[in-house]
């Protein structure tokens, strides 16, 4: 059984343990990895605000996803940047898609515009999942980054997810958003990955 959920505080350690053979490779630009306390700092900020979700397969959490804000000035709270990372051993199970189509669904009632998402070049998975899900190319940042002795780009993807009106409706932080609407969110998505039974999917 799939269940997709909000985030909890006693995830940190189960989503830290996935989170940390990314810091050895250049998906992920930390080139430490995070202590506990910290890493549940990172949660608690980002989640007061934004979707933050977990996707448990038969109770062991195997990924998580968060959207958060694009850019910190006032102008800029119509986008935000989305994130995902996935037990290694469930990649490529469509648990990431997953994730980002109940995180824009919950954006849209938050009032974002455009998502965007900064993945390294060399990430092809991420580049072929993104380009799947509809998102374009808005640029490339050369040499951005330097980690494990190599230069790295990284590519801006971005997504249209609303109508840019004359006069936007302000973005509405999740504390905002009827907690109903958002499990139903999690469940029309969870019940997606139980329908193809992700562990005999290649």
């Amino acid at each position: 059984m799939i269940n997709i959920r909000r985030v909890k505080k006693s995830d940190a350690d189960a989503l830290l343990n996935i989170y940390t053979p990314y810091v050895h490779t250049p998906i992920s630009f930390e080139c430490d990895v995070p202590s506990s306390e910290e890493f549940l700092k990172r949660i608690c900020q980002i989640s007061k605000d934004y979707p933050y979700l977990v996707c448990e397969v038969e109770g062991n959490i195997v990924g998580y996803a968060y959207a958060n804000k694009f850019k910190e000035r006032e102008a800029y709270q119509w986008g935000a940047e989305l994130t995902v990372y996935i037990d290694e051993k469930y990649n490529g199970k469509g648990i990431g898609r997953t994730f980002y189509n109940a995180i824009i669904d919950i954006l849209k009632l938050q009032n974002i515009k455009t998502v965007y998402a900064l993945v390294t070049k060399s990430n092809t998975k991420s580049d072929r999942l993104h380009k799947s899900l509809g998102f374009s190319i808005a640029g490339i940042y050369h040499n951005t980054g330097y980690k494990l002795g190599e230069w790295h780009d990284v590519i801006c993807f971005e997504k249209i997810i609303g109508h840019y009106d004359a006069i936007p409706e302000k973005f509405k932080s999740i504390r905002e958003i009827n907690d109903q609407l958002i499990i139903d969110i999690c469940k029309q998505n969870q019940d997606i990955l139980n329908n193809i039974d992700i562990n005999h999917r290649n």
